[in-house]
């Protein structure tokens, strides 16, 4: 996930270089107040950029802000994760106005300057907070705080499994009434539609984690199928509330009329860029290499997008057909303009060479829109470099494109 680190003293911007050590990807975000200071003072951030550089550099300087309310109502919808090192009063006031639903905002975790607590404010299962605040907490040798009630009953719930899995829980209302159910001791069946190209895929994952885990291949037909069908392919226990995977809830009238919770399939879309003449099983592998780093199979790629000067590449074609996907190729305008509204970084040599320095996330992100989210930065491979995005809704840049001809 895009991830932003917020300080705003000397001591947290410390421990903010200790943070971005574990999660090297991330920009950091330091006060103009506390930079100044460590200009005057002559005193250079990890990476060789002096601390008071107003833009991130290419390797990842530092960026300041003024005031934390102003550059948390700039980037909160530019990054997947928030992570501040501050007061948790002082983030609350500044993420409240911006707070608008549990499946879109992003993961919010916050640390103490010292790293002894690393506390789950926001977002934690879809968003991944919970996940981010352990893994930092052992990064950081703190302790992670995590209050959602089925985590601390040690219970998996359904929205948080879906994290993992690249699935989308729907919709929002039930998502809470899964998780009271869970709590007051019900058990959670799984239902998967077999028809999902990677249904078996879900069903060997969620067996693997002990859910209890049925497919079910439902008729072609919709108005054939009744509650007393749905519920026959076995029987449930009167503790047992079912929450089914299909990308269509049409396919599970029953099911939606009762309210019930569905975990929908997100679009996987992979940007990338590579050398000239790269042959087809470099781009597969890389692919491959990358998917199983999200814990997903190369199969769920739905989608590649890459740079318009790559559009004659025999080997990124011939491997989106071996895949069976489709592959747009977006303008360096369209990809700059992207750039812009994220705030990615950029390889000055890239962008020397094809006049735009960021081409994978870029274009993972132009296809996929708005509602995404960055599962795998920028990854380099010998000859390639992929980046992995989860579309969360299906309005994307190539289909807004596709509607104006």
């Amino acid at each position: 996930m895009r991830t932003a680190i917020l300080a705003l003293t000397e001591q947290g911007a410390r421990t903010a270089r200790r943070v971005r050590a574990a999660l090297p990807d991330a920009d950091v975000f330091v006060s103009r107040r506390v930079a100044a200071q460590a200009d005057a003072a002559g005193e250079v951030s990890t990476d060789g950029v002096h601390a008071s550089d107003g833009a991130a550099a290419e390797n990842g300087g530092m960026r300041t802000f003024g005031r934390i309310a102003q550059v948390t109502a700039e980037i909160f919808a530019q990054y997947d994760a928030l992570v501040y090192i501050m007061a948790a009063g002082i983030v609350v006031r500044s993420i409240a106005p911006l707070v608008r639903d549990k499946l879109a905002d992003p993961a919010v975790v916050v640390l103490d300057e010292q790293a002894r607590h690393v506390i789950s404010l926001l977002s934690g299962h879809v968003g991944g907070a919970n996940a981010l605040a352990r893994q930092l907490a052992v990064a950081l040798g703190g302790e992670p705080v995590i209050t959602t009630a089925t985590d601390v009953e040690g219970l998996a719930a359904p929205d948080a499994v879906a994290a993992q899995l690249g699935l989308m829980p729907w919709p929002h209302g039930a998502i809470l009434n899964v998780n009271r159910t869970l709590l007051d001791g019900a058990r959670v069946r799984y239902v998967v539609d077999a028809s999902l190209p990677l249904a078996a895929f879900y069903r060997e994952r969620l067996a693997g984690g002990g859910a209890d885990c049925i497919s079910f291949d439902v008729a072609e037909t919709a108005d054939v199928r009744t509650e007393s069908a749905e519920r026959s392919v076995a029987p449930v226990a009167s503790a047992t509330v079912d929450v089914v995977l299909a990308h269509d809830p049409a396919r599970f009238p029953a099911h939606q009329r009762r309210g019930g919770l569905f975990l929908r399939p997100m679009r996987l879309v992979a940007g990338v860029g590579c050398r000239r003449n790269t042959p087809e099983a470099e781009v597969l592998a890389a692919l491959a290499d990358a998917a199983a780093r999200i814990g997903v199979p190369r199969e769920a790629v739905a989608a590649l997008a890459s740079t318009v000067v790559k559009r004659d590449e025999a080997g990124l074609l011939s491997a989106a057909d071996a895949l069976g996907v489709p592959i747009n190729f977006f303008s360096n305008e369209t990809l700059a303009e992207v750039i812009e509204t994220y705030g990615l970084r950029e390889s000055s040599f890239v962008k020397q060479t094809i006049g735009v320095g960021n081409v994978a996330e870029a274009a993972a992100l132009a296809e996929a829109g708005r509602a995404s989210r960055i599962a795998l930065g920028k990854t380099k491979y010998e000859k390639v470099t992929v980046a992995l995005v989860w579309q969360i809704s299906q309005s994307s840049v190539s289909d807004r494109e596709a509607s104006k001809t």
